[in-house]
């Protein structure tokens, strides 16, 4: 049996923190990355168009359950903004629909536009994106040129503060929920200003709980051997930090992973846990707040 063909023994699972380029898809990043580390077994967690560059957390082998986690996580961005110029695809790829004069807006004037989309909003999703209309993704009704009513959706923006200001071009910094279109809150901001907006660069620094700093770039990347590309990577209970942790004695973590239900295990609130085995992360467990416990999502080792 050649190398290439051998099974994947022991499993190697882990979150590896990609800085993605400009120019390149996640799912073309995801691929390079696999070849480095020689996995088959992998995820993304929150797409990230060409156009952007940034945080990109990739799931390997068991870690892929976290994935979700990760996905509904807040996420943060660098984005410039360039007014007076309207595209159909609300960013720099598009086509331009429109031009309009940029008044001389001074920082106050930006800052009272941006007061408006601080905190809870309904947004309206781009019609160059990937939900869902009758069955047909979006972009791919939009580059047959059709536009349907697309329903407002609630985000949340948790930050959204003026960094540069060189018009026609803004620096914004925006922390917000899963869910939120960077360049639809830039279409919408360009309308309250009255000279119409597209996002001209956009650049993920975290994607909660990680950070960009913690990145390392595809090209750094690709300079590694195999065994050096995997010791970057992150154990899954990373992604889980904002959950309670409980331990268990051999014999529970044994019977836990046979798939039986615990009890008289110590008190956490209800809700989900992260589970051990002295130091060694077994997966997700639920309890109901009274000392019993049953496994949700555990992991191979």
């Amino acid at each position: 049996m050649s190398a290439s063909a051998q099974p994947e023994h022991p499993v190697v699972s882990g979150i590896l923190l990609l800085d993605k380029p400009v120019g390149l898809s996640s799912n073309a990043a995801l691929a390079r990355a696999k070849r480095v580390l020689g996995l088959r077994k992998a995820g993304h967690t929150g797409t990230l168009d060409p156009l952007a560059s940034g945080l990109l957390a990739l799931c390997f082998g068991e870690a892929t359950k976290v994935a979700g986690f990760l996905l509904d996580s807040n996420k943060a961005y660098l984005a410039e903004a360039t007014l007076g110029v309207v595209t159909d695809s609300e960013d720099a790829e598009g086509e331009v629909l429109e031009r309009k004069p940029v008044a001389d807006f001074s920082r106050a004037d930006i800052e009272a536009a941006l007061a408006c989309f601080r905190g809870p909003i309904e947004q309206v999703p781009p019609m160059h994106s990937a939900l869902k209309h009758q069955g047909q993704r979006l972009y791919e009704l939009a580059r047959r040129g059709e536009t349907v009513d697309r329903p407002p959706r609630p985000v949340t923006i948790h930050a959204l503060d003026l960094v540069e200001f060189a018009l026609p071009r803004l620096s914004l910094h925006i922390a917000c929920s899963k869910g939120t279109y960077v360049r639809s809150l830039i279409r919408d901001l360009g309308r309250q200003l009255g000279c119409g907006a597209h996002m001209s660069a956009l650049r993920r620094t975290e994607s909660q709980p990680f950070s960009l700093e913690q990145a390392v770039s595809l090209a750094q990347l690709e300079q590694l051997d195999r065994e050096s590309a995997r010791a970057l990577l992150l154990s899954p209970d990373q992604a889980l930090q904002h959950l309670p942790a409980m331990r268990l004695e051999a014999e529970s973590a044994r019977r836990l992973l046979q798939g039986q239900r615990l009890a008289g295990l110590a008190i956490l609130p209800p809700g989900l846990v992260r589970v051990y085995a002295e130091a060694v992360f077994l997966g997700i467990g639920q309890t109901d707040g009274e000392g019993r416990l049953r496994p949700k999502r555990l992991f191979a080792s």
